[in-house]
């Protein structure tokens, strides 16, 4: 593989290293402490990630236990989760914070579904825009006679398997996602 479809096939696996991503912050009615990834919370003026000042586990399929390193942590663990979009009502006992995941309605469920599939729709725009700029620096080099016609040719060719290769990927992990959205 040419350096040149190198480069655009690290662009397209970022972006599903980005869908991957946007996917475990995605609740499916499991305890997942990848949803606590983005909270940050006040630790003496610094805002810190969860991990960085607490114990996270999961004791149960449903519950995600948080023990702070130092027990005045609790309130500001608390409130961090409260302003957070991740919509759970933390409860605690004074030294540990659990967070107990309901389960997900049927039209949860759906509307859990309809928001996978729009990300997956997002990244394989994605993917056929660095399609589209790949096919647009070939262009310019055959113009500028850099290279034939036939290496053009076979270069869009390897473009386009490349695209309908990353484009399987994403589909993939959209039905993968959905899967697990949808099993009770």
């Amino acid at each position: 593989m040419s350096a040149v479809l190198k480069e655009y096939e690290d662009k397209m696996n970022k972006t599903l290293d980005s869908l991957q991503e946007e996917y475990t912050s995605i609740r499916a009615g499991r305890a997942n402490p990848h949803i606590l990834d983005h909270i940050k919370v006040d630790y003496y003026g610094t805002p810190s990630s969860l991990q960085q000042v607490a114990n996270v586990s999961v004791p149960e399929a449903r519950i995600i236990a948080i023990q702070p390193w130092e027990s005045k942590l609790i309130k500001e663990i608390e409130k961090a989760i409260l302003v957070s979009d991740i919509g759970i009502t933390p409860s605690n006992d004074g030294r540990v914070i659990r967070l107990v995941f309901p389960e997900l309605t049927e039209e949860r469920r759906k509307e859990l579904s309809k928001d996978v599939k729009k990300k997956g729709e997002n990244a394989k725009v994605a993917i056929r825009n660095i399609r589209r700029d790949a096919m647009d620096a070939t262009k310019k080099k055959a113009k500028a006679n850099e290279i034939s016609e036939d290496e053009q040719s076979n270069i869009e060719q390897d473009i386009q398997k490349l695209t309908d290769d990353f484009i399987a990927k994403a589909e993939k992990m959209i039905d993968a996602k959905v899967k697990e959205i949808m099993t009770v």
